[in-house]
């Protein structure tokens, strides 16, 4: 790589510092990169052109048919949380993994992987399924930091088992990706993901003789499954509908809506009508955090392109190798960084343009990147200081952050093999789309 000057080097550094600064002074993470995006941009353009095209990149990013999924899927998963979805899931759950060693264990990993994918949500997961299981893992004896341990690093593998909303946000930001084609690459890796989890709570529940459930009764299964079948039905309904041709992906979000709306407050009737305000202004919340992210996330990575941040980074990596395993290996190390100080939406939106034109270059397939991409930052959320999963999983269970992360290292070691495993066998996230015609 050329030797740059200091000139190129002081803007995105300057970038940089003012990010990490005010991260760490307890600023919000979408005011940091809003402030470092114009402390960058006013280097190199008149601070009222930088002012003005910022507010033009917000508006623009924010200007996709796609976008509209997001708040119809949070609205959805927020309906869930609530409607009684994740009680009937873990009652399936116990049905499927009872006779395992540390049942209780598995029962909360598989719940997850189910009220997470249909939710959407590692947070809604953590909270809902981890805040049912925890007084019933308590009771029959398991240490409750090893229990929240499996509920944190188990929720996350709902942002990769579709419907998701971050992998629409990483089909936006890559461009000419089809989502349903990144919904359906999603499922291996993320069952991997918790099968993962599962593997290494067998480990230490038969280290620890932690008990099995009793054996079930025919009459117990049936009803497990009737009870869990209508939540179930809707990832088939949406994924059914996309695949199929039916509707989009953003029309699906809203069919999920009305389901789970018909499924919760006139079926399961969990959710009273006079309830139904406060849970659509928490969804209008939390859609206005993430699509505020989006917009200022847009508006860094334009500030970052015109500072040349892509060229140093890929000039960077070319100079130390041509091997794409070597590439892949550095880049994941980088995001595996990136996610301890930085939420998914935003790092997807930013690091997107940087590392996918990289690895394209070297034949990668940007659907592939995409899911290792994903799957990496998704062991952010299970990390200090701003792993949103890792603090509602102690929250759930009263267990203290300083007494949780031993316990975890375990988990995180079994999720970076899957990590691994993910990014080198492309097959991995390719045989589904491949299957069913996408690739």
């Amino acid at each position: 790589m050329e030797w740059l000057t200091a000139w190129e080097w002081f803007v995105p550094l300057m970038m940089l510092m003012t990010f990490v600064i005010l991260v760490f002074t307890g600023v919000p993470i979408s005011f940091a990169i809003g402030i470092a995006t114009l402390v960058a941009g006013s280097l190199m353009l008149p601070t009222d052109v930088t002012l003005t095209i910022s507010g033009q990149k917000i508006a623009t990013g924010l200007d996709s048919f796609s976008l509209l999924a997001i708040p119809f899927f949070i609205l959805a998963g927020s309906l869930m949380n609530s409607g009684g979805i994740a009680h009937r899931l873990i009652n399936l759950s116990q049905i499927m993994v009872g006779r395992i060693p540390g049942s209780l264990g598995h029962v909360n990993v598989m719940a997850n992987m189910m009220f997470g994918s249909i939710s959407g949500s590692a947070v809604a997961a953590a909270a809902a399924v981890g805040g049912t299981m925890a007084p019933m893992q308590k009771q029959a004896g398991y240490e409750p930091s090893f229990t929240t341990a499996i509920n944190v690093t188990s929720c996350i593998s709902g942002l990769l088992i579709p419907p998701s909303n971050v992998l629409i946000v990483y089909a936006l930001t890559a461009g000419g990706i089809s989502v349903a084609t990144l919904f359906m690459a999603g499922y291996i890796p993320g069952i991997l993901m918790g099968l993962s989890v599962m593997l290494v709570t067998y480990v230490i529940a038969k280290r620890r003789n932690y008990p099995m459930a009793p054996r079930p009764t025919v009459q117990m299964v049936v009803k497990a499954f009737l009870d869990a079948i209508p939540s179930l039905l809707m990832v088939v309904i949406v994924m059914g509908g996309i695949l199929g041709g039916i509707f989009t992906a953003t029309e699906a979000s809203a069919i999920a809506v009305v389901y789970t709306f018909v499924l919760s407050v006139l079926i399961y009737r969990e959710i009273k009508f006079k309830d139904l305000p406060k849970i659509i202004l928490d969804s209008v919340v939390t859609t206005s955090i993430v699509l505020f992210l989006i917009g200022v996330s847009v508006g860094m990575s334009w500030a970052m392109t015109n500072a040349d941040i892509p060229y140093m980074i890929n000039e960077a990596l070319i100079s130390v190798s041509d091997n794409l395993i070597v590439i892949l290996l550095i880049i994941n190390i980088i995001l595996l960084i990136i996610g301890v100080f930085m939420d998914m939406t935003p790092a997807v939106l930013i690091f997107t343009p940087i590392f996918l034109p990289i690895v394209k270059s070297m034949g990668m397939d940007p659907v592939h990147f995409g899911i290792m991409m994903v799957f990496n930052l998704c062991i952010g959320l299970c990390t200090p200081p701003v792993g949103s999963a890792l603090f509602v999983g102690c929250s759930v269970s009263g267990v203290k952050l300083q007494d949780l992360l031993r316990p975890m290292m375990p988990f995180f070691a079994a999720l970076l093999v899957s990590l691994f495993a993910v990014s080198y066998i492309p097959q991995l996230s390719l045989f589904l789309p491949g299957l069913f015609g996408m690739k």
